[in-house]
């Protein structure tokens, strides 16, 4: 990827850095640029080292993982990637980061010194991951920045105008996927949804299990709409957003009753809940009664279930990448041909609520 990724590392633990900086270590994208015990010294050292992200830990001493990135992204806003604990303080504490400018997180537990055969090096992977994804953007932004041959800007590739409520049949179900900056982005979605809102919405964001309940309480007391946490064999119903439970797969079913959603164990797929897995009961059970929304996110997942989607019919919009934190997700769905609309993340809602 060319030049290295100058990482601070940011924990009150001795025992963590360490950890943190040996997983490092072992990836030649990766310069270890400094470290720091205290959210004070980390705002100190982001503005004297300069570095291209930030590992956070959440819970530290004189100024914790909040207030820091607070600071940082006032002072000098730079990636931050938060390393949280698996619990329901961790959880609110990493969402309220995120809320603060934080581009994402992973967990404590099974990310440092305890990853997976498949995945050795999670935290790596993630910062690599992040830093190309955020400098190849900015590169893009520069580029369509540049005085065009007839003095004008350059427009925005992909970039349509929002859609009026006559452009698409109103849906039955609106079903959305995000995974890295996705809770920021899916609660600006969802809170721009009447109270009155006409069809269910149901969600699959790549989170671990502990923090899917923590962030569907959060969304319910933030949006106009009802959020809960999916509960396996309810039944949908217009004005609730139902957010998948993370370690698990959630699907869309018709039954005799009407449109209920499952909750099944994770299964075999790299991320549980799937977007693929949740599109594609979709496109099963309503063919082109299913509206999607593909989100901000890494890597391709729900680009499979957005092809049959829109093999039966339906329509899948997706987030642009001027307002992406990663244009992963979206740009797979883009590039596969599957995206009906590109939209700013500010339209996405007000879009919505005009469908019905």
């Amino acid at each position: 990827m060319g030049e290295k990724v100058r990482v601070l590392i940011v924990d009150d633990s001795a025992f963590f850095r360490k950890r943190i900086r040996e997983q490092l270590e072992q990836d030649v994208a990766i310069e270890i640029a400094g470290e720091a015990g205290n959210g004070r010294e980390a705002v100190r050292l982001s503005a004297q080292l300069n570095p291209d992200l930030i590992t956070m830990d959440v819970a530290m001493p004189e100024m914790d993982g909040i207030a820091a990135v607070r600071e940082i992204m006032r002072t000098r806003p730079t990636d931050i990637l938060m390393v949280s604990a698996l619990t329901r303080d961790g959880a609110r504490a990493t969402l309220d980061a995120l809320e603060a400018g934080a581009v994402d997180f992973l967990a404590k537990q099974g990310s440092i010194g305890g990853a997976s055969p498949e995945d050795p090096y999670p935290l790596s992977r993630r910062i690599v991951d992040i830093a190309t994804r955020r400098r190849t953007r900015r590169e893009s932004r520069v580029a369509l920045d540049a005085p065009a041959d007839n003095g004008t800007r350059a427009a925005s590739p992909g970039r349509q105008p929002a859609p009026s409520a006559g452009d698409v049949v109103p849906p039955r179900l609106v079903a959305i996927g995000a995974s890295t900056g996705g809770p920021v982005a899916i609660q600006q979605v969802l809170a721009a949804l009447p109270a009155d809102y006409a069809v269910p919405v149901v969600v699959a964001v790549h989170m671990p299990a502990e923090f899917t309940a923590t962030f569907a309480e959060r969304l319910d007391a933030a949006c106009r709409i009802r959020v809960r946490l999916a509960v396996d064999g309810e039944p949908l119903r217009a004005g609730c957003a139902l957010i998948a439970p993370g370690g698990q797969q959630t699907l869309i079913e018709r039954r005799a009753g009407g449109l209920v959603v499952t909750v099944k164990p994770g299964g075999e797929q790299l991320y549980k809940p799937s977007v693929d897995v949740l599109f594609g009961s979709a496109a099963r059970a309503l063919d082109g009664a299913a509206h999607a929304v593909i989100l901000t996110g890494m890597g391709a997942d729900g680009t499979d279930g957005a092809r049959l989607l829109k093999s039966r019919g339906a329509v899948v919009w997706s987030q642009d990448q001027a307002t992406s934190v990663v244009y992963g997700m979206p740009y797979s769905v883009v590039k596969a041909g599957c995206s009906d609309r590109v939209l700013p993340l500010p339209e996405i809602g007000s879009a919505l609520a005009g469908l019905v």
